[in-house]
């Protein structure tokens, strides 16, 4: 493999740190550049991917990017990947290709005229009422690629369907929880649809057999114990029965949370919360035993946990059990075996970088089996002492406590200080804007440090509105380097660990080249 090769192959594994939230658009072209650059990875990117990412909007691009790609192979990837699509995504996808117009309703303000003098707040006021007083405007937006699907996806989508229709359970489930994306995909692509799945989807007439009929049931039922004996027999999801229950008791709600899976359970915790759920002894501990599984299912995103306990106001034990998770889905990651520094700037206006660091040494400390070096600096460094147990984001904030971003920037003091103590690492993750304004400047301080202990790989994380002046720096200096930019989500942030437990990204970039591609089933 070149350098020029590997180089690419490096920089289109730094765009999988961003994560928009339902805007396509926003990574399709960031995608279609990966295809141009390197078509061999990128299939192989995606097959890792599916196996190790968590943000769902890469995966719908992967597949959409290879489904309409004209390199040879990639098709047939794409829509083995697709297989593996839960049918909202697989709608999203064919939405997408399809494209998709909207109307949306903006209020454009009056061009503003001179009235004399008047102070700021008055101005202010009078801006807004000419915001609120313009007349409305209808404005049509378009998203999506408006590109006609390949016969091959619509044969692929039609197999998805049939797939589902020959496990009535699996069909039944997946119209509990999508039943206008199912219906999308019978209707785009012309399928006819067989006779159950025809009476469940669309004539609203499901047969008794049917978990869609048992819902019906369940909506009539006014005995909360004959709700929850249906709810536990048939598996009605929480948001289905919350919709058709009048009345949530106790019983009933107990038995939706022993249904639930564990990501679904975390999802619901603040709905739980506010119906008085929590406060139940018995339902408490059985909300407590499924989070105790939901360490170790794979399909619970690391991050989910954390935001759960923010969004829902959740404290005490269960904010515990929620932090549990959140080390658990990361540690299942990968481990990190050399010794790293990670390097936090808290100089004037760095607060993003403080927030980053005190999360990613909360992720970075839980996944060590070699020793941490944690430092935040301005013109000088303070050396932060790891919490005993690590990887708990509450000590860590405990361990941050009185850091705030002031001063000038010296990127090389840290790398001083640790010479100074002998403290010798082979990894360094610096998080910062990259000015650096006040010596030691960065090159000189890590010539110095390599010179003396040893060379350690450097690993950028740019905040946000980052420049690229130390990356510059270092190219010219001939050290190595990655870098990444950090897109403002937190939920991105597990997808750096694989990044950082390879001993190399030549040794990453060979671990995805060596993925095996997915291949289509026959019909």
């Amino acid at each position: 493999m070149s350098r020029n090769e590997q180089d690419i192959r490096v920089g289109i594994l730094n765009t999988l740190l961003s994560t928009p939230h339902r805007q396509l658009e926003d990574i399709y072209l960031v995608h279609q550049e990966m295809i141009e650059q390197d078509p061999r990875f990128y299939p192989h990117l995606a097959a890792w991917y599916f196996k190790h990412g968590e943000v769902r909007d890469h995966k719908d691009m992967f597949v959409i990017c290879l489904v309409m790609s004209k390199a040879r192979g990639h098709r047939d990837v794409g829509l083995a990947l697709l297989r593996k699509l839960p049918p909202h995504q697989v709608a999203r996808v064919v939405s997408f290709i399809r494209g998709t117009r909207s109307k949306r309703r903006v209020r454009q303000a009056q061009p503003q005229q001179r009235r004399g003098r008047r102070g700021r707040a008055q101005r202010a006021q009078a801006r807004a009422n000419e915001a609120q007083n313009a007349e409305p405007q209808v404005i049509e937006v378009k998203q999506g690629l408006f590109a006609s699907p390949p016969r091959a996806l619509r044969t692929e989508v039609e197999r998805y369907l049939r797939e589902r229709e020959a496990k009535p359970e699996m069909f039944d489930n997946a119209v509990l929880h999508a039943r206008k994306d199912l219906k999308t995909l019978y209707a785009v692509f012309h399928v006819k649809p067989g006779e159950r799945a025809q009476a469940v989807l669309f004539d609203n007439s499901p047969p008794e057999d049917s978990k869609l009929y048992m819902v019906k049931v369940l909506a009539k039922a006014s005995d909360p114990v004959e709700q929850a004996k249906l709810i536990a027999k048939h598996k009605v999801p929480y948001r289905v029965a919350s919709t058709v229950i009048k009345s949530m008791t106790p019983a009933v709600i107990a038995a939706l949370v022993d249904v639930m899976s564990p990501q679904e359970l975390i999802n619901n915790m603040g709905s739980l919360k506010r119906r008085g759920a929590l406060d139940n002894a018995a339902i408490k501990k059985l909300v407590e035993k499924k989070l105790q599984a939901a360490k170790k299912d794979d399909r619970v995103q690391a991050y989910k946990a954390k935001e759960a306990i923010k969004a829902a106001g959740i404290g005490g034990e269960l904010a515990e059990q929620l932090d549990d998770i959140t080390e658990a889905r990361i540690k299942a990651k990968g481990a990190i075996k050399r010794t790293t520094a990670l390097l936090v700037d808290k100089s004037s206006s760095m607060e993003q970088a403080i927030e980053l660091g005190r999360r990613l040494a909360a992720m970075v400390s839980a996944v060590m089996e070699a020793d941490l070096y944690v430092y935040a600096f301005d013109t000088i460094a303070v050396k932060i002492d790891v919490p005993s147990g690590g990887a708990d984001l509450k000590a860590w904030e405990q361990a941050f406590e009185g850091i705030r971003a002031s001063g000038c920037t010296s990127c090389g003091v840290p790398l001083s200080w640790m010479q100074k103590r002998g403290e010798r690492v082979e990894q360094i993750i610096m998080i910062s804007d990259q000015e650096e304004n006040s010596q030691p400047f960065f090159v000189k301080a890590f010539e110095s440090y390599a010179a003396a202990l040893a060379p350690p790989h450097v690993v950028f994380v740019r905040t946000r509105g980052a420049s690229q002046y130390l990356e510059n720096a270092c190219q010219k200096a001939g050290i190595a380097f990655d870098a990444y930019q950090f897109g403002g989500d937190y939920y991105a942030l597990p997808n750096l660990i694989p990044l950082l437990t390879q001993p190399s990204r030549l040794d990453l970039v060979m671990e995805i080249m060596d993925t095996p591609l997915p291949e289509r089933r026959a019909s």
